[in-house]
């Protein structure tokens, strides 16, 4: 593959699009709080890092906030508006479905257990990766160096020999840093070009 022996995709707005006001406006709605008021404690509390670092567990971090928001519903509901957020960005499902079972393809992804058994069970093909490196189940965050390198050692791959792609730009440039190819994603086209560039084609 012309020197690219693996893809290591980002999650969030990169397979998945997600848009956080969602949860914002209806655990407002549910709580009789404004959007404002949710969206600053979500903001300024650390219990969400907490949870993104597998520090605390998803029942501990439902009862926590729950107490918090005077939520009083019960947890199945609470992780529905949680992660009712996500939408597929389809052109880039396709280009990772054309890789498969061509090179290793891994997910890097800050997200937290709440948030993977929704997108696990409603977005089947996630599970087909070879590989997924998950901040909560590693307790490591981008873009701390420590989190490539693990994706790295534990999936035996050459830093060098391996593209990230993500959508924010410090990301990208840690996987650098790390000695990775990357790619900062924008859109499905510019990705697709740039891999081809990198001499993964045709995709």
């Amino acid at each position: 593959m012309n020197g690219i022996d693996a893809i290591v995709f980002d999650l969030g707005n990169v397979l998945l699009a997600f848009d956080e006001t969602r949860a914002v406006k209806r655990l407002a709605a549910r709580t009789g709080k404004t959007p404002q008021q949710i969206d600053e404690y979500a903001r300024g509390t650390s219990h969400v890092t907490e949870l993104a670092l597998g520090k605390v567990t998803k029942q501990r971090f439902f009862h926590t906030v729950a107490r918090d928001l005077a939520f009083d519903g019960a947890y199945g509901e609470f992780a529905l508006i949680w992660s009712e957020i996500f939408t597929p960005i389809e052109p880039m499902i396709a280009l990772a479905e054309s890789l498969k079972n061509r090179l290793p393809r891994l997910i890097l992804s800050n997200t937290n257990a709440i948030h993977m058994d929704y997108v696990f069970e409603h977005y089947q093909f996630l599970q087909d990766f070879d590989a997924h490196v998950l901040s909560h189940e590693v307790g490591l965050l981008k873009p701390d160096p420590a989190i490539y390198r693990h994706a790295l050692r534990t999936s035996g791959l050459t830093a060098s020999r391996t593209v990230f792609i993500d959508d924010i730009s410090a990301n990208a440039e840690a996987a650098r840093q790390a000695g990775m190819q990357a790619i900062h994603f924008q859109t499905s086209d510019q990705a697709r070009a740039e891999l081809t560039k990198l001499g993964v084609s045709p995709i």
